[in-house]
């Protein structure tokens, strides 16, 4: 906490204009990167812009020459960044972790979804589901739509699926285009006008973790490492908490 500490206030003191940091997250990391940005922000007087998208677009917008100075996806594609030499190696930091969930409109009851017998009547039950489209590489929305085949209901489940390419898919729920929506945990929440049921059960649960690097093509190293420092220091932990994910 000292080094991460003295990182941020050696940034405040420099006799420099404000950088301009350029962060590429994960929708699922996106609410907890907002709020570490704030903090950051307010802290060093420096400046995040974000960009967020499924793992599989943010992978593609690196790979496609895309210039970021921080970069957090999931382990594997940070791993896998580092060695195609897009991430600097040993900079990886993992960030948060979190489980898929389920949710329905604020007004609407809430479904039995402790058991996995009790899911699968839930989700035929339900007129319409949502989930992010797997063809856009939202790591939910793949294991998911995996999962009902291997249950046999995928074609049972085609006709009442509404998929959408990354985002919060949990505001289809809100805007009554679907009635359930089955996402990451940490997407459900920020929707307002959605309500989360719960995890899936745990013996279907997928944890997902998400971890950050400092890009190769960074314009701003310092300030990025500072950040990275300032996501993993422990003045972030209730940001992590309230978003619904913990720390790996």
């Amino acid at each position: 906490m000292r080094l991460i500490a003295a990182l941020i206030l050696s940034l405040v003191a420099l006799p420099v204009s404000a950088a301009e940091l350029r962060v590429l997250c994960t929708g699922a990391s996106r609410a907890i990167v907002e709020a570490m940005a704030k903090q950051f922000e307010s802290a060093s007087g420096h400046k995040v812009v974000l960009t967020s998208d499924t793992a599989g677009g943010a992978t593609r917008r690196v790979l496609a020459g895309e210039q970021y100075d921080v970069i957090m996806i999931v382990p594997n594609a940070i791993d896998d960044l580092a060695t195609r030499g897009k991430v600097v190696a040993g900079t990886r930091g993992d960030v948060a972790s979190v489980g898929i969930g389920v949710g329905v409109r604020n007004a609407d009851p809430k479904p039995d979804i402790s058991t996995v017998p009790a899911f699968i009547a839930a989700l035929r039950a339900a007129p319409r589901i949502a989930y992010v489209d797997p063809a856009s590489g939202g790591t939910s929305g793949i294991y998911f739509r995996n999962w009902l085949e291997r249950q046999g209901l995928g074609p049972e489940m085609a006709p009442k699926t509404r998929v959408q390419a990354g985002g919060y898919v949990a505001e289809l729920v809100e805007r009554n285009e679907a009635d359930l929506v089955v996402h990451q945990i940490s997407e459900i929440l920020p929707v307002k006008g959605v309500t989360l049921v719960g995890p899936l059960p745990a013996e279907i649960q997928l944890i997902t973790t998400y971890s950050a690097g400092l890009s190769v093509d960074a314009r701003e190293p310092t300030v990025a490492r500072a950040f990275l420092a300032h996501m993993m220091g422990s003045t972030a932990d209730a940001i992590v908490r309230d978003a619904g994910m913990t720390r790996p």
